[in-house]
């Protein structure tokens, strides 16, 4: 299995060459109705999470939302 790196909130991280988002997404554990998803400077409509294939040298980043007043 070949090995691609991408860049998640900064950290430099290893995966197999047909990883989506939502792969990622589930390995990280992240909940997803609390998060904004960005991937190369560009926001992601988490309904296409599902299509969207990770390449090399990819930048997520993952924000997550904190409640309160």
């Amino acid at each position: 299995m070949n090995k691609i790196k991408i860049k998640v909130n900064g950290k430099i991280k290893l995966i197999t060459n047909s990883y989506k988002l939502s792969d990622l997404l589930k390995n990280l554990k992240i909940p997803m109705k609390k998060v904004a998803i960005e991937v190369n400077e560009e926001i992601i409509d988490k309904k296409k999470i599902n299509s969207i294939k990770l390449k090399k040298n990819d930048k997520i980043e993952i924000v997550h939302f904190i409640g309160g007043g």
